[in-house]
C-alpha cells in the first residue's frame, strides 16, 4: 500500500467510464456514477490510478495521501 486513497465526488461524477478504462480493479462505472471497489491504492498501481484521476471528464476523482 502507498498511503494514498481514493476519493469521490458523487455530485460531479456522471459514470463517464473514463476512470474504469484507466483502471478497472478500482472503478466501475454505472450509468450515472462511479462505484469504489477499492480506495487503498497499491504501490504497483499508483500510475495507473493516477490517470484515472486526471483524465475524469468532470474531475470528481481525486487522490488523498496521509
Amino acid at each position: 500500500m502507498t498511503g494514498v486513497r481514493i476519493e469521490v465526488d458523487l455530485d460531479l461524477c456522471q459514470g463517464h467510464g473514463v476512470c474504469e478504462m484507466e483502471a478497472a480493479e478500482y472503478f466501475r462505472a454505472h450509468k450515472d456514477h462511479v462505484e469504489l471497489l477499492r480506495t487503498e491504492v497499491d504501490t504497483d498501481d499508483v500510475d495507473d490510478v493516477e490517470r484515472a484521476v486526471a483524465y475524469c471528464p468532470t474531475q470528481a476523482l481525486r487522490l488523498v495521501g496521509d
